[in-house]
């Protein structure tokens, strides 16, 4: 066997480099999630917010202690892989690929929708094609960065991160403090309350301000000591977010108006939350609202966008790294063909999985803009589906391609306690039941069971309320898995068992190349007493 150590990603992540690397991600989402729920749910968009935000925060507690137990670049496929075996572990991947591409898509228009508030000549109500050609020029350029070799640093990640939590932290407080009616936001929320079918697709959409938690664990295998970092700055990114979100959209709902709103289609006047809401405006929700902060509104009006832009545009980059990524991963696993393993000769990128799955993208930015560059597309849109496109296009498939492997992240975590029971758990998810299973000690995660049956119940309303989205959702769905399929037959691979892997054996290489020794020691200890109680031999 030979000595020579395949290459490890340096680590260099620190942990307020753990903790930006994932809000440049889910920092972004509430620059986009905002107009859309308010848009859907109306009065109830902070219940909305909040049934979302308690998924969430079972789901940032499922994905803390797997990444922490698993300190690997991966993610969900990874965990759901490791837990439920080949093809569940290609269909999590597979979702989570679909999330990335509407990454890159979703956070290019919005990119571009922050800057419209400067420059209103790329604006989509307004100059469709210039704003279509902007956004695709954008995911171009990414792409062209991406195989070059050039990709976000953490620490302009870090500086980017901390301007936004403290821009963020001024617009609420002064928003609650000199525009805030708590009887308007009463009035709002019975006036204005929803349909049940609404308040559904709000809740589904919701979930869209949630995603990205992604991140932490795709940069575990760059984070000094993931095992201890990792629960610190997922803690505070989970908390950070949840409170962000749920400001906002109380803050919305209650908020006087200190400058002119223009008036509706029938000349009536709106509310903040109705004009945030509506198809022009909904991209860019976050800055508006900053326009309507008394005195700190002035300076809001020029910089908000502008940041919005460039976290949104970040958040794009890590769509088009973290795709290639996972596609790189999912076929070098044997899950996807080996051509997705392919570096260009001389930047040492994968080159194919950029192009490809940044091709995606842009196949879907076509389909959200064509609505707007089509009178004849419009009508069809209208007709069919209920006249969603644009942003509403994009939100439907990240909300569809979240919650569906979000879904499995639970259950293999479920799995994992029992089927690995022996890795030792710096951090597990509270509330816990003890039992025996073969022999070992396990506990039985009861969060997981309740944020599985509320990421499945997302899952449901995504496709019940999104005419576009159970289309498009659940046939990319099966067009990997028919993929999936071919390929192994080719290989000669089982279609629906797993390929035998040396659990153990990775388990013990894992903890070394994190620098967690103490761990590593502790799991060989834990092999080693379990192989002695069932009378096999140790290695």
């Amino acid at each position: 066997m030979s000595n020579v150590r395949k290459p490890e990603l340096r680590r260099s992540v620190t942990p307020w480099g753990s903790f930006s690397w994932g809000y440049s991600d889910v920092g972004a989402d509430i620059f986009v999630g905002l107009g859309l729920v308010l848009g859907a749910a109306a009065g109830a968009s902070n219940v909305a917010f909040l049934f979302a935000g308690i998924v969430y925060v079972c789901i940032g507690l499922a994905y803390t202690e797997l990444a922490a137990t698993y300190p690997v670049a991966g993610g969900g496929q990874y965990f759901v892989l490791r837990g439920l075996g080949d093809i569940f572990g290609f269909i999590a991947g597979w979702a989570v690929l679909l999330d990335f591409t509407i990454d890159i898509a979703l956070f290019s228009w919005s990119c571009v929708d922050y800057l419209s508030e400067l420059l209103p000549q790329v604006g989509a109500p307004f100059h469709p094609w210039s704003h279509f050609i902007l956004v695709t020029g954008l995911i171009v350029g990414l792409c062209v960065l991406n195989i070059i070799g050039v990709r976000e640093s953490t620490a302009f990640n870090g500086f980017v991160s901390a301007l936004d939590v403290v821009s963020e932290t001024a617009i609420l407080s002064l928003g609650f403090l000199f525009a805030f009616s708590p009887d308007l936001l009463v009035h709002t929320m019975q006036s204005s309350w929803p349909t049940p079918f609404e308040f559904m697709k709000g809740i589904s959409l919701a979930i869209v301000s949630f995603v990205g938690l992604e991140s932490i664990s795709q940069a575990a295998e760059e984070t000094q000591r993931p095992a201890s970092i990792i629960p610190r700055t997922s803690t505070a990114l989970i908390l950070t977010i949840l409170i962000f979100a749920l400001s906002y959209a109380n803050l919305a709902l209650g908020m006087q108006t200190w400058h002119p709103i223009p008036l509706d289609a029938h000349g009536h006047p709106q509310m903040l939350w109705q004009w945030l809401g509506n198809n022009d405006n909904n991209g860019k929700a976050v800055a508006l609202i900053a326009r309507q902060v008394p005195y700190w509104g002035a300076i809001a009006a020029f910089y908000v966008p502008v940041l919005g832009a460039i976290l949104l545009l970040i958040s794009s980059n890590s769509g088009v790294f973290g795709s290639s990524r996972i596609a790189y991963a999912m076929a070098s696993g044997g899950l996807l063909p080996s051509i997705f393993q392919r570096i260009h000769g001389r930047y040492r990128t994968p080159m194919i999985s950029l192009l490809v799955f940044t091709g995606v993208a842009l196949i879907e930015v076509i389909f959200a803009a064509l609505p707007s560059l089509s009178p004849s597309m419009a009508e069809l849109y209208t007709k069919y589906f209920h006249g969603e496109g644009g942003i509403g296009f994009l939100g439907d498939l990240y909300a569809f391609g979240a919650a569906t492997s979000y879904s499995f992240v639970f259950v293999a975590l479920v799995a994992l306690r029992f089927t690995d029971p022996l890795s030792p758990r710096r951090f597990k998810i509270p509330i816990n039941i003890p039992m025996r299973f073969r022999g070992e000690r396990v506990e039985f995660p009861v969060v997981a069971v309740l944020g599985f049956i509320g990421i499945t119940a997302i899952l449901a309303f995504t496709l019940i309320t999104h005419p576009i989205g159970r289309i498009a959702g659940p046939s990319w769905i099966a067009f990997g898995i028919i993929l999936y399929f071919v390929y192994r037959k080719r290989k000669g691979w089982p279609l629906f068992r797993s390929r035998k892997r040396d659990w153990r054996g990775e388990q013990i290489e894992i903890l070394r190349r994190a620098g967690e020794l103490e761990l590593m020691d502790e799991y060989v200890a834990n092999v080693r007493a379990s192989d002695e109680r069932r009378g096999g031999s140790t290695r």
